[in-house]
């Protein structure tokens, strides 16, 4: 081995010697296992998978800086705007903001222009600055591009798409035809509208759905096939919060023969509350609009692979240019000023919903029950815990006892079973101020829908049915308003409820 060689290496050894939570070990020894079978296959050569074994480590332990050697000053984290860290990782909020913002060469203005341009100056034929014709790439989607790929923790490779339905349509393609496929069973329904009506008649596809929360190993072993090329997960799912063992998911596909990928979605904890490759996903997918985007003035999409899926993202960003599902430079402008805010905004999201869910909680005059896993009630807590990404973890670490006392913040996303059925929750749903109705989520207002009726239309009635998304289901965006006007606003909903209750 070259100098180099031996140095990450021993970067390597060194971290697996002085990591002390036992959970983070074990991760750091599935990739290990993962790479260097992948090396004696002979796909990558020794020094790539020790290079990516010790970059995932790093993301792990992403501002331990006391658990990295202090020997080694070539470690460098380098910025796009030219300044390089040699302590430790840079930051989540510093990373939003700066990677993929270079000051522009030319005027030095700090943000980065709109390049509304849809072809580009060629010097020679085939010399160019890197742009051809905006469908194949943009200044303004590449420099977002970075971004995602940087705040997504373990993340090397980021394509943004016009849509979050884009983006699964696109991974999907990449399949090729006759694929088989397992589902998380409480999918979103968009998801599973493609799935069922789009890709099953159109290129083969057939797919398994699962309770992927509760199915023991034997399940899941039981439902891959030789041609199974992917599972699917949502964690939580939505809209009934369910949560699945990732690590253990991970490790159950890459030990199989047919080796199927995992994909993770996930739009609902955002990059901030979860780090899906860090525990052994192979994609994580987002539809941009809600969290990242932030604002609900942005439709996109994204999918972001680890440094070790460079083939797949290649035959991804074929399917991309090729597709043209491509977003506008104006709209990759706006997700990525957004994306300089998501640590703020996902902190205050954090609190507000474990606010709410804490009052609904409190309401057992009106409300059933609760779908919030940061409540310490949900019979999912423990795992939310150990899910959180390692920035989440340590800003929750940070909080008084008084607010972590019987919760803590999960994402800005919940929902609640309400007494009285369908009337109940359009009474509920038509009664806030605050709490608009209508789809989506993510954004800084707050917002209510009824999944049954609404973003689970296309799910067979039977189907929503078993997975407990029946009309009195109510599904909460929390957003950054003002906490003490969003449970006043709550509350005197649930009152007009429960009067009329009574009144029947």
């Amino acid at each position: 081995m070259s100098v180099v060689d031996d140095k990450l290496l021993t970067v390597v050894l060194e971290v697996r010697l002085r990591v002390a939570e036992q959970r983070t070990y074990a991760v750091i020894l599935e990739w290990q296992t993962t790479l260097s079978e992948t090396y004696r296959n002979g796909q990558v050569s020794r020094i790539e998978v020790i290079k990516n074994i010790c970059h995932r480590t790093l993301l792990t332990l992403e501002g331990n800086a006391d658990l990295l050697p202090k020997t080694f000053p070539w470690i460098k984290m380098s910025l796009s705007n030219g300044h390089t860290s040699y302590s430790k990782p840079l930051g989540f909020g510093t990373r939003a903001i700066h990677v993929g913002s270079s000051a522009n060469s030319e005027t030095g203005a700090v943000i980065p222009p709109i390049s509304l341009s849809t072809t580009f100056k060629q010097d020679a034929i085939g010399v160019h600055k890197g742009f051809e014709y905006s469908r194949s790439g943009n200044p303004n989607r590449d420099a977002f591009e970075q971004t995602l790929a940087s705040l997504e923790a373990g993340g090397a490779h980021a394509l943004a798409f016009a849509s979050g339905s884009a983006a699964t349509a696109a991974v999907l393609q990449s399949l090729g035809a006759n694929a088989h496929i397992i589902s998380v069973n409480d999918v979103y329904g968009g998801t599973f509208r493609y799935m069922t009506k789009v890709a099953a008649p159109t290129q083969g596809l057939e797919t398994t759905f699962l309770d992927l929360e509760n199915a023991d190993d034997e399940a899941i072993l039981a439902a891959i096939r030789p041609n199974t090329k992917l599972v699917w997960v949502e964690s939580p799912t939505n809209p009934t919060f369910r949560l699945v063992d990732i690590p253990r998911l991970a490790s159950l596909l890459h030990r199989h023969p047919s080796a199927p990928l995992l994909l993770v979605d996930n739009t609902f904890l955002s990059p901030y509350f979860s780090s899906p490759l860090l525990l052994g996903a192979d994609i994580v997918l987002h539809s941009l609009t809600k969290y990242i985007n932030g604002h609900s003035d942005v439709l996109m999409g994204a999918v972001i692979l680890p440094p070790h899926r460079t083939a797949l993202h290649t035959s991804l960003k074929f399917l991309q240019n090729a597709s043209g599902a491509v977003p506008s430079p104006h709209d990759c402008w706006l997700a990525q000023r957004g994306a300089k805010t998501l640590h703020l905004r996902m902190k205050t999201h954090g609190l507000n919903a474990l606010a709410v869910a804490r009052a609904l909680h409190a309401r057992a005059d009106i409300v059933l029950d609760v779908l919030y896993p940061g409540l310490s009630a949900h019979p999912r807590h423990a795992r939310a815990n150990t899910s959180l990404s390692p920035h989440a973890r340590r800003w929750i670490d940070s909080l008084s006892p008084t607010v972590t006392k019987d919760g803590v913040p999960y994402g800005g996303m919940l929902a609640f079973r309400i007494r009285g059925g369908l009337a109940a929750a359009e009474t509920f749903l038509t009664s806030t101020k605050l709490f608009t109705l209508a789809e989506s989520l993510g954004g800084i207002e707050s917002l209510a829908e009824h999944p049954a009726k609404m973003t689970h239309g296309s799910v067979p009635e039977a189907e929503r049915s078993v997975l407990g998304i029946g009309d009195n289901l109510i599904r909460l965006s929390v957003g950054v308003e003002d906490v003490e006007d969003l449970l006043a606003d709550l509350n005197r909903a649930l009152d007009v409820v429960a009067n009329t209750l009574c009144r029947n």
